[in-house]
């Protein structure tokens, strides 16, 4: 199938403001792109890209005093199937993980894996490991937070999350992840475009946020959010958590004025 996604903020500066914005498709579907993304600001102003440490497409840019819109479009091929299932897949021994996973078994700035550890192990050191006891950690994190877009907050830790139990899908993500990783087992968090295909429209239309996990010999997709596997997932951008990906880093004050994002299956192209 094909996909359409793509996104349109506004935001004002009362003064001239560095910007880094990580808002295109990952690296690793760049394969998968049918329509180049095209994109600008309004106004026009010069931009560049660079790789980060994670792999993530980072757009540098200057925003100007006043309004500045940032506008991005591309259509993205997919295998239309649900994500992938494997129940017998199994933990990997920290000695015999590869030493890039070992990054995403450390704490971070939203997952306090030190004051989450006890806890981790108290609720799931029990469950048999693999599959099964990540995907008990998502049933967990899934019925014990709910889920307000009103009561969403920037600052927001899987500890804070843990015990005030509602929030948005970054706090879904940021629990699971820390609960992963209290386990010893790698998790990073990423964040993406998920429309709404196979499943009940829900407005508005956002950016998404859910985890992959390695297990076996690969990493795997976990989302406590939705809880249920789902077609069309596209990657934007993976770190240790939200810090590593924000949508845009300003590097100065600004306000939000308008945010729409777009993510629909479209007929196939002539």
């Amino acid at each position: 199938m094909l996909i359409r996604y793509g996104y349109e903020i506004t935001l004002n500066f009362q003064q001239p403001a560095a910007l880094v914005c990580l808002l295109s498709v990952h690296e690793d579907r760049a394969a998968d792109i049918r329509v180049p993304e095209t994109t600008f600001t309004a106004p026009d102003v010069p931009t560049s890209t660079y790789r980060d440490l994670f792999g993530n497409r980072c757009r540098r840019l200057v925003a100007p005093a006043g309004d500045l819109t940032i506008w991005g479009d591309a259509t993205i091929e997919d295998d239309g199937k649900p994500d992938k299932v494997l129940p017998a897949a199994q933990e990997v021994p920290v000695s015999e993980l590869p030493d890039d996973c070992l990054t995403y078994l450390m704490g971070s700035r939203y997952c306090e894996t030190d004051r989450l550890s006890q806890s981790a192990w108290d609720m799931f050191g029990a469950v048999a490991p693999g599959w099964g006891r990540v995907q008990a950690i998502c049933d967990f994190v899934h019925d014990h937070i709910r889920f307000d877009y009103m009561q969403a907050r920037s600052t927001r830790t899987a500890f804070e999350v843990f015990h005030e139990r509602v929030g948005v899908c970054r706090d879904f993500a940021h629990l699971a992840v820390t609960l992963c990783r209290c386990l010893n087992i790698p998790a990073r968090y990423i964040n993406g475009h998920l429309g709404d295909i196979g499943v009940r429209v829900v407005d508005p239309m956002d950016f998404s946020a859910w985890m992959e996990v390695f297990l076996d010999d690969g990493w795997h997709t976990f989302d406590p959010r939705n809880n249920t596997p789902r077609v069309g997932r596209i990657l934007v951008a993976r770190g240790r958590d939200a810090a590593d990906v924000p949508l845009i880093n300003s590097f100065g004050p600004h306000a939000l004025k308008s945010f729409r994002v777009w993510t629909y299956e479209v007929p196939a192209l002539q």
